[in-house]
């Protein structure tokens, strides 16, 4: 199933840690209502991407560039296999 990950930054979060804390909102990409959010940090969501999705590298260092700025990142339309999701808590029935 495919998803959009809108990353937040936690306030007062610094752009220099490596390990930057963040809130993942994940939201069905087909328009399914409801969402989940997942605390998390910037260090374990990118190992997460690069083990368990097939987003290409680039695509993935841009992405985590974005988690490093004050600001939110999104990844729209990303496939996320049931063993990420189970890794988050995340549950489809």
């Amino acid at each position: 199933m495919r998803f959009n990950l809108i990353i937040e930054p936690f306030p007062g979060a610094k752009s220099r840690e490596k390990r930057i804390p963040l809130s993942l909102t994940i939201r069905s990409s087909s328009g399914f209502p409801g969402e989940y959010q997942f605390p998390t940090d910037s260090e374990h969501l990118m190992s997460l991407l690069r083990k368990q999705t097939d987003l290409a590298d680039s695509v993935l260092t841009r992405f985590e560039e974005k988690i490093m700025s004050p600001n939110s990142a999104r990844l729209l339309g990303v496939e996320l296999n049931e063993g990420l999701l189970s890794d988050i808590g995340f549950f489809i029935d």
